[in-house]
């Protein structure tokens, strides 16, 4: 089973998230979207996994930091076009475990993962 933890190092909440799996013994890898990037076929496949408005973090510092024009008439199209440009855009921590995506740190959701 592959498990790969998506996230960026500054965010306290990816921290929370490795320090989890850590203490729970699972193995992972770790991606930094800022360091490591995204591409567009990484996006895909995170998009197929979940919808783009779970995606899309619309109350990141990087979402208010953006032009207003650039925030309307967000859909699918624009918002993959979004996050291509600025990965800080997508929530975080990602879990990716084979073909299963969390989106954000849920304790108890990562808990089950080790049963």
């Amino acid at each position: 089973m592959t498990t790969t933890l998506y996230g960026i190092k500054t965010c306290d909440t990816c921290r929370k998230a490795r320090r989890q799996l850590a203490d729970q013994g699972i193995e992972y890898r770790y991606h930094d979207l800022r360091e490591d990037g995204l591409d567009a076929e990484l996006l895909d496949r995170l998009l197929t996994a979940a919808d783009w408005q779970t995606l899309l973090n619309t109350r990141s510092t990087t979402w208010r930091g953006l032009d207003d024009s650039d925030k309307q008439n967000v859909d699918a199209v624009r918002a993959r076009e979004l996050m291509l440009a600025h990965p800080t855009l997508i929530k975080r921590p990602l879990l990716a475990q084979d073909e299963r995506l969390i989106v954000g740190f849920d304790s108890a959701r990562y808990a089950a993962l080790g049963s």
